[in-house]
């Protein structure tokens, strides 16, 4: 793992046990994300992103989750690497909300009633920072200040009820980055918020990013947001990386039929009325993770597929420097 890596995830596995039978969520999952680099992870719902990243903070509820296998490398701020997969829940208990922040999907369940959200902001300051009740809500102040609470000094003392979806998702952040985290994972974090909200929630990570050099993890199926935010990005489809490269590349040359039809299903302007201003779409489903078809799992959904597809799961491939693909005939398409 070198020097400017904050988080390595090499072949992450997570299972869930069912009636059905094991449920492969996510299935040999390999990603870097740097320090200073916003790192996308798209694809539709059921992909497995969420369970990536929720694996990555230790939060898969066990039973019946669990993670089966890999490695989840994170380098602390000392310099110290180490395994989340394996580390024991005093060490994650430390690191949680510490040096790893997360910006979970709905802040109205993810906020806690029946405290105020200045409370809420200076548990973590109280827990991991060792201030006391006074300076931890003077620096909860400064936080929903940094994330651009109107009248800050009165909304301290609200509850989350009280707030809009925009200003719960602020003091979602605010807690996420109250302890200075070198790495965020921010899980669907514009979800729900209307465009004008949704632009400034990006302009406010981008701005932190650059004041603190923090790793961004930024799971979404969004990738409008994905050309404005991320630097590199992830293609999940099935519980794996199908494609991955950084964003210019990837929007201009995708590789994979899967990257290609997601980019085909994004609205553009000027595209006209009538038949010429119908959406793409891709066929068919997500296939259950219990009952994963063989070989190539996109095989059943690509129109590009052929018999040697569904023989044997095709090979992460470099088609480029720092550009890789999981398809047979990405020479061909």
């Amino acid at each position: 793992m070198d020097a400017d890596t904050t988080l390595d995830i090499r072949s992450l596995s997570t299972h869930f046990a069912t009636d059905r039978g094991v449920a492969k969520a996510v299935d040999g999952v390999s990603f870097k994300v740097r320090r200073n680099e916003t790192l996308a992870v798209v694809g539709e719902s059921g992909s497995g992103k969420s369970v990536t990243s929720l694996s990555a903070m230790r939060l898969i509820q066990s039973p019946p989750g669990r993670i089966a296998g890999g490695e989840i490398l994170f380098r602390r701020r000392g310099g110290e690497v180490v395994d989340l997969a394996k580390a024991s829940e005093k060490t994650m208990r430390s690191i949680r909300g510490n040096e790893i922040g997360m910006i979970f999907q709905e802040p109205m369940t993810s906020l806690n009633p029946v405290y105020t959200v200045g409370d809420q902001i200076g548990e973590a300051l109280r827990l991991h920072q060792g201030l006391d009740r006074k300076a931890a809500k003077a620096e909860a102040l400064a936080m929903l200040k940094t994330v651009g609470i109107p009248a800050a000094e009165r909304r301290i003392d609200e509850y989350p009820h009280q707030m809009s979806g925009g200003m719960r998702q602020r003091v979602m952040i605010a807690m996420a980055l109250a302890c200075r985290p070198t790495l965020l994972i921010a899980d669907e974090p514009t979800t729900a918020l209307d465009v004008t909200i949704q632009a400034q929630i990006l302009d406010l990570m981008r701005r932190l990013q650059a004041e603190t050099g923090t790793a961004i993890l930024f799971v979404t199926h969004n990738l409008g947001v994905v050309a404005e935010l991320a630097h590199r990005v992830a293609v999940m489809y099935a519980g794996r990386v199908v494609e991955e490269g950084d964003v210019r590349s990837l929007f201009k040359t995708p590789k994979h039929p899967y990257t290609r039809g997601l980019l085909a299903c994004m609205p553009h302007l000027g595209q006209g009325r009538g038949e010429a201003a119908r959406l793409e779409a891709i066929p068919g489903n997500v296939p259950s993770p219990v009952a994963r078809p063989p070989g190539c799992t996109f095989a059943p959904r690509c129109a590009h597929a052929q018999p040697a597809c569904t023989a044997a799961e095709p090979a992460l491939e470099e088609v480029a420097p720092g550009h890789a693909v999981r398809c047979r005939r990405w020479r061909d398409i």
